[in-house]
């Protein structure tokens, strides 16, 4: 006969599809109130279940009592015990960075390692009700969106959190009820870190004010949930409407229509928050979706411009080429990159011949261009006289008249001959000086081809 605990999260397993019947789990077990009272609760609801421990060596003595009584406790109850030690002091010295976020990327890590070569179907670890709560107000102190206010989540990727609708108390009143005994952490009893001082000052606070204080907000964190659900369908909506087009490194979007939206700034941090923008970069930006063409601001990961009208993120690559000058001696095929080929070739001008009208394939009057070509990137002060045209123009004005952004600009190649003339500016325009005329006797053909 299953007891009140073990039924009420059999009905919240059920409700939220999270094991199977036939499944294999592996439950995380430190010892604590939490860990077994979920590795009990799973035998009791039949669950085939193994148990993993992870020592950390941080509590002395109490680091090893826990593990032999974890030992323990999965003998007495002929459960599978896999343990594993790590000197975590050390690891968050060379990571820089802190004892709980070593232990926690190295706890995890174990896990799905574990599950991996067990075969497991996912991990169990006993995150409950309150644990949720926590993790709210952690959020909403430190600033958080309307995800950040969901709590925790009852699945994970492999990781499920079955005892998500029960509180410690009810965990404790569990163990009492089958005289389970329990470990206790006392590093969890000292209100040295941001969870502990909200479990220890702020939420019985919280209750002396409303009994039922964490039971109410963990109800509005499942309202939320669902309001979630709602909220980003009508984000996805709102941003394939703006998003323009989007490329493997560029993504476009239309201010005009961003700033028709109901709320512009939520859709711009929607879509801008995965490249590493700050919710206060985010919020300048929204205030200067007017600013002028060529503004910009920078990530970690990415460059924001806004230009005419669009705002264009592109990707930060450190770009072996882009100070990359290649000679071309000769006539051949010479590969500038692994995904851009240039093909130069001579031939004589015959009555049948035809000037090339794509913008991959140029042809000049090969008795003007003087061999070694040079094909780079462009240069600040670089002019050329436009085919088609007798002066000569700032290559930058040119980009800019052909509305290329700032961003296009810094991709932009030419070719250059032994005397510094750019004979191309690839892919756009020749130089007039070397335009095939009548009485050219040779042809310079070059061919451009890109390879993806």
């Amino acid at each position: 006969m299953l007891n009140k605990f073990a039924l009420r999260v059999k009905r919240y397993v059920e409700i939220n599809h999270l094991l199977s019947a036939n499944g294999r789990y592996l439950v995380a077990l430190s010892g604590g109130s939490d860990s077994v009272a979920l590795l009990r609760v799973m035998i009791d609801l039949g669950y085939c279940v193994e148990a993993m421990h992870c020592n950390f060596h941080l509590r002395g003595e109490e680091s090893d009592r826990d593990e032999k009584f974890c030992e323990n406790l999965c003998n007495e109850q002929n459960v599978p015990f896999h343990r594993v030690h790590f000197d975590t002091k050390s690891y968050a010295s060379l990571h820089k960075v802190s004892i709980e976020m070593a232990a926690r990327e190295l706890r995890y890590d174990y896990f799905e390692k574990l599950r991996k070569d067990l075969s497991a179907d996912a991990i169990l670890v006993a995150h409950h009700r309150d644990d949720s709560v926590e993790t709210l107000l952690i959020n909403l102190i430190r600033g958080t969106g309307l995800h950040g206010l969901q709590g925790i989540s009852s699945r994970n990727g492999y990781i499920i959190r079955p005892l998500l609708d029960v509180s410690r108390n009810d965990i404790i009143d569990y163990l009492n009820s089958i005289q389970q005994n329990y470990v206790t952490d006392s590093s969890n009893n000292v209100d040295d870190v941001t969870r502990n001082k909200i479990r220890l000052n702020i939420i019985p606070l919280l209750n002396q004010i409303n009994p039922s204080a964490s039971a109410d907000i963990a109800k509005t964190a499942n309202r939320i949930r669902q309001a979630a659900c709602i909220f980003d369908e009508a984000i996805k909506k709102c941003i394939d409407e703006v998003v323009v087009k989007k490329t493997s490194s560029c993504t476009y979007i239309d201010i005009d229509r961003l700033k028709s939206m109901i709320s512009s700034e939520y859709v711009l941090y929607s879509i801008i928050h995965d490249y590493s923008f700050t919710p206060s970069q985010i919020e300048q930006i929204s205030e200067n979706l007017d600013a002028p063409s060529g503004k910009i601001w920078t990530s970690k990961s990415h460059n924001l411009l806004i230009d005419r009208g669009m705002i264009i993120i592109n990707s930060i690559n450190v770009d072996d080429n882009q100070n990359k000058i290649m000679k071309i001696p000769e006539t051949g095929n010479y590969y500038y990159n692994e995904n851009l080929e240039f093909r130069f070739s001579v031939s004589e001008i015959d009555s049948d011949f035809k000037p090339s009208k794509i913008s991959e394939v140029v042809t000049l009057d090969a008795d003007k261009v003087n061999f070694p070509l040079v094909i780079r990137h462009i240069k600040n002060a670089d002019r050329f006289v436009p085919f088609g045209m007798n002066g000569s123009k700032l290559l930058s004005d040119f980009l800019t008249d052909n509305k290329l952004t700032l961003f296009d600009k810094q991709k932009q190649l030419v070719i250059e001959d032994n005397e510094g003339n750019i004979v191309w500016v690839v892919g756009l325009r020749t130089d007039n000086r070397f335009k095939i005329i009548k009485g050219s006797s040779h042809c310079l053909k070059i061919e451009m081809r890109r390879h993806i």
